[in-house]
């Protein structure tokens, strides 16, 4: 029937034979020439059969028929896909189980599921992960009225149910997990947890001819149903990520390839998706897809196309017909992204090919002109693509839509609308997913798309050690101590139609994001409590079939996720040619997720949109000063350099915008003073800072020159409740607990008070504040005395290795045998609104820290126990279980310089442009001097210059790296301390307190003693120091 239908369109016919001459002997696959099969319903006196083919299967009555599949056969079947449903039955009735192999993609769910719709199966599905445990697949234990006992999981419900078990992602699970069904695959045997034994048919039922039910059920014998199979779904490993299979399991099952579908088979189907669309267009498209997934385009390591995805592509350009398909190729291969020069050539030498490469001049949509709500969560979007309007339907929020640029925080740009409007016809179609370096606007441009909808925005910080847990649905317990599942943001935004942003998902690990494929590809979910949530159409269909009530599905723990339920991803741009390691940016996007979303990259904003920007949101900024800053960036970001790209990332639109505000509010302020400050350039290693000063002079950035005596008397005082420091002044807070406001031992000078003006201009200007500094350079110091003029109470966190996201946020204890979440620091800082300071912040991984954005950025933050910290008011009234955030809460973060010899992690880095930068150094010689004398008053001057002076020139040479350990104002607080409480020891005796760690690495021993000769200070003294004698 399907090769007639082919001979219709000759179109279709040549581009078939076409492809069959140019690809036949690549594919090497079985698609060319292969026998017709229909699938038939007959019925029979015993019933209704399905044939397929010759093959034919006895359909019985489900028990559960709402857990049968519907809706995954639409109209005929393609001739390959009833080649495998045949394959399939004849495993099933020889009573083998069976493993669907290929690559990555939807294909494989699909015909299983149409498989078990057409025998009229239930399904059992449960997606594998990497945290998958044997309590997933056997038994779980959960606590009821003070009584635990054991609830059967999927494997086991579904051998004595006589289910269908279909299992995916098996190269996800960790290895010596799925051994656990060994026995129930090879023999149909499995002992539970409970004590139960369950028995293959043929043995039970023969015992039962000798022995009766009850002696059986005494026994804890139960039977396994002889209609219990498993259909495992995988990738072939090692082509892709994964784990291999373990031989033991692989040899239990029956495998068959079900590779993408044969050229004629998808040319039906895109001819039936883009009915508009001229037909050589669309071979066009297809025959690059199929090339891009040719064994020649692995060998180059090109990653698969995502052909299943191609019918989406002609959904929009079905209504769109205007637009390019480059355009369009782009949205589902973004090479520009994830490709490097070799790559780049090889995907554009095939675009050529089709001639997919030239745009013919074709427009892309310029704007979003309106969005006109309509009926059942629809809106009619009108864009303007060159001179014309075009109205398309597209899913729609349950808010009302705000009509576009009528935000004051959005300053809108071109090539912003143009996305926008990009956005919104891939929005029609699919979940979308955007790419963008760091501060370039992506959510931003998130939220105007949700707000321009009507969607409510649910956000979800993604971050590497995250589980499938944390993702779908959490344990926790009762008031009365019974354990219950929660579900998590996700899951309730599914139901409530909402837009689901994932941020930062080239972070996580793609065997935890595996568990949301069904939900990207299917929109259906299972949870790990049982509950199944289904396509809005299906459960409607459902519910039809088997005329019950919502109330009724429910109860069966079956519910529709919202037809307007849409996920919108961000991610930065994967890092070419990386492939392994723990840092988020290593080659994230391959074929697996390539198939989930349509991409949409956000580049960098052109510098005359950049300046419309600045200008919109900081319209008082000294107009020199942000030409200024514009240049340095632009010539930076557009700079072939590695050195100068990586100090691009520290001026990204992000940093340009807060440099701004505090040069609107400051204009008397340096712009080389603001650069230095934004890049940490104290800490920048010589080269990069040698590239930064040659940077800021080609665009003519001087440093200006200090009113001499400006800083001599820099002193702080509070008069009326008011704190002075320089020349800024802030009000002083009353705090309802005193208790908690720092009193620390400070002796002011005049480094310290220039660093603490600088953070209270930045306080007030309501920013979350970021110290870096060597060790002992008086970070919590200068923190403390900080708020202690502020009379501002403190949180204190101290992070370390182990720091996990949830202790963070949670503490978790058991009182009277219930587990209970106590506040962390920072929660109890965000609610009453004292200041957080987190100390110590780079050494817990970033992959944790990287929460610390959402509080900072969207000020929104999901705790571990279902609560979530809300910053808009508006929020608050509308949701349950939320926290406001108090306006006055802020953070403090303090950290050590990246780089050798401090071990952490590079907080800077990752999370620096989230916060207002501060380098805090050692004071400078005449400062420390003052400070000595007022640690030891009783310790002679000349003893205190000596040290200074040693100290001043150790320092110089660990910057220059003759040394490696950064000596610090700490070790010579104590020095000096010793010397004022014990005055008969010798100089030369104390200052090993120091040096010591020093005596036995003897490169570092000679050069340090000579430099402490020089100044005066004789330790390790021989007869042979010439420069300790006197002249």
């Amino acid at each position: 029937m399907h090769t007639q239908m082919l001979c219709k369109g000759t179109a279709a016919a040549v581009a078939a034979r076409r492809m069959r001459n140019i690809l036949g002997p690549l594919l090497g696959r079985d698609g060319w020439t292969q026998r017709t099969h229909e699938v038939k319903f007959v019925n029979t006196s015993s019933g209704e059969t399905v044939k397929i083919g010759e093959v034919s299967y006895q359909i019985k009555t489900p028990q559960n028929p709402e857990l049968v599949p519907v809706m995954h056969i639409a109209g005929s079947l393609p001739q390959t896909v009833a080649q495998h449903l045949r394959w399939i039955m004849q495993k099933d009735l020889l009573g083998q189980d069976v493993f669907l192999i290929g690559p990555p993609g939807p294909l494989r769910r699909s015909i299983a599921m149409q498989y078990l719709e057409l025998t009229k199966r239930e399904v059992e599905y449960v997606s594998l992960s990497r945290d998958t445990t044997e309590t997933d697949l056997k038994q779980r234990r959960e606590i009821r009225s003070g009584t635990a006992f054991y609830i059967d999981q999927c494997a086991v419900r579904a051998a004595t149910e006589g289910r269908i078990l279909v299992l995916e992602g098996l190269e996800k699970a960790e290895r010596n997990v799925l051994p656990v069904l060994n026995n129930l695959l090879e023999n149909r045997e499995m002992q539970l947890e409970d004590g139960r034994f369950l028995m293959s048919s043929q043995r039970y039922d023969q015992l039962l001819q000798e022995h009766t039910k009850v002696e059986m059920d005494a026994w804890q014998i139960v039977r396994v149903s002889e209609d219990f199979r498993v259909i495992a779904l995988g990738l072939p490993v090692p082509k892709y990520k994964g784990n291999p299979l373990d031989p033991p399991l692989r040899s239990r099952f029956q495998a068959r390839d079900v590779y993408y579908l044969p050229f004629k088979d998808q040319l039906e189907l895109l001819y039936a998706a883009g009915p508009n669309i001229a037909p050589e267009r669309v071979s066009q498209l297809l025959s690059m897809a199929t090339t891009l997934c040719s064994q020649e385009s692995s060998t180059l390591g090109l990653p698969d196309f995502p052909v299943d995805n191609l019918p989406s592509v002609l959904q929009v350009l079905n209504v769109l017909p205007m637009l390019a398909s480059k355009q369009m190729v782009q949205r589902l291969y973004p090479y520009h992204s994830m490709l490097g020069k070799e790559g780049l050539t090889a995907v554009e030498g095939v675009l050529s090919r089709f001639e997919l490469l030239d745009d013919h001049g074709q427009p892309a949509p310029s704007a979003v002109a309106s969005v006109i709500p309509t009926t059942d969560f629809l809106a009619d979007v009108t864009l303007r693509i060159a001179d014309k309007e075009v109205t398309f339907q597209v899913p729609a929020g349950t808010n009302e839509p705000r009509p576009p640029n009528s935000s004051p925080a959005f300053i809108s740009t071109p090539s912003q609308a143009q996305l926008l409007a990009e956005m919104m016809t891939s929005h029609m179609v699919k979940d979308m997913c955007l790419i963008g370096a760091k501060g370039c606007g992506k959510s931003v441009i998130a939220r105007e798309f949700a707000e321009i909808l009507g969607y409510s925005m649910e956000p979800v910080m993604l971050y590497q050690d995250m589980t499938g847990r944390d993702l779908l649905q959490q344990r926790y317990t009762l008031p009365n101590g019974d354990t219950a599942w929660r579900p998590s943001p996700l899951v309730t935004a599914a139901q409530e139609g909402k837009l689901l942003l994932l941020d930062g998902i080239h972070r996580v690990n793609l065997g935890t994001l595996a568990v949301l494929s069904r939900l990207l590809h299917d929109r259906e979910l299972s949870l790990y409590d049982g509950t199944k949530l289904l396509r809005w159409d299906r459960y409607q269909t459902l519910k039809e079939q088997l005329e019950l009530t919502d109330q009724e599905l429910q109860d069966r723990s079956i519910f529709p996720i919202h037809p307007s339920f849409r996920i919108l991803a961000l991610a930065e741009p994967p890092v070419v040619g990386v492939h392994g390691g723990a840092g988020g940016n290593q080659q994230w996007l391959g074929p697996e997720l390539l198939t989930m979303f349509m991409f949409h990259s956000v580049s960098p904003l052109a510098r005359a949109e950049e300046a419309r920007l600045i200008q919109g949101l900081t319209p008082n900024a000294p107009t020199e000063a942000v030409e200024q800053l514009l240049n340095l960036a632009h010539s930076l970001r557009s700079a072939n350099d590695p050195t100068a790209k990586s100090l691009a990332s520290s001026l990204s639109t992000r940093q340009l915008l807060r440099v701004c505000r505090r040069l609107s509010q400051y204009p008397e302020e340096s712009v080389e003073y603001a650069v230095n400050k934004a890049c940490l350039s104290r800490f920048l290693p010589s080269l990069a800072r040698a590239s930064l000063q040659k940077s800021l002079s080609d665009c003519f950035i001087q440093k200006s020159p200090e009113p001499a005596g400006s800083r001599a008397n820099l002193g702080c005082a509070v008069e009326d409740g008011v704190l002075t420091i320089g020349s800024v002044s802030a009000p002083i807070f009353s705090p309802g607990e005193k208790m908690k406001v720092p009193d620390v031992l400070f002796y002011d000078n005049e480094q310290h008070m220039m660093v603490m003006e600088d953070m209270l201009k930045d306080f007030l200007l309501g920013e979350h504040l970021l110290l870096v500094g060597n060790q002992g350079v008086g970070k919590n110091k200068v923190v403390d005395r900080f708020l202690h003029l502020l009379n501002r109470p403190r949180e204190y966190l101290q992070l370390h290795r182990d720091t996990t996201v949830q202790t963070l946020t949670m503490q978790t204890s058991v009182r009277d045998g219930i587990i209970v979440y106590d506040d962390s620091p920072l929660v109890k800082a965000a609610k009453l609104g004292h200041i957080l300071v987190i100390d110590e912040a780079d050494k817990a991984p970033t992959n944790v820290t990287c929460i610390l954005k959402a509080l900072v950025e969207s000020g929104e933050m999901i705790l571990a126990d279902g609560r979530r910290i809300v910053s808009d008011p508006r929020e608050v009234q509308a949701r349950p279980n939320v926290i406001p955030m108090h306006p006055d809460f802020r953070m403090l973060v303090l950290a050590n310089r990246p780089g050798f010899p401090f071990l952490g992690n590079d907080f800077f880095g990752s999370l620096g442009d989230i916060f207002s930068c501060h380098a805090v150094d050692n004071p400078k010689p005449q400062a420390e001097l003052a400070m000595l004398r007022q640690y030891g008053p009783q310790v002679p001057e000349a003893t205190l210059q000596k040290l200074v002076a040693a100290f001043g020139e150790l320092r110089s040479m660990a910057d220059q790296g003759t040394i490696t350990y950064p000596y610090s104002t700490r070790e010579v607080v104590n020095i000096v301390k010793h010397l004022q409480k014990f005055p008969e020891e010798g100089l030369a005796n104390v200052v090993r307190n120091v040096f010591d760690f020093d005596s036995y690495n003897k490169d570092t021993r000679d050069v340090l003693i000579e430099a402490l000769h020089k100044h005066g200070i004789p330790i390790g003294a021989k007869p042979t120091s010439v420069s300790l004698a006197k002249e």
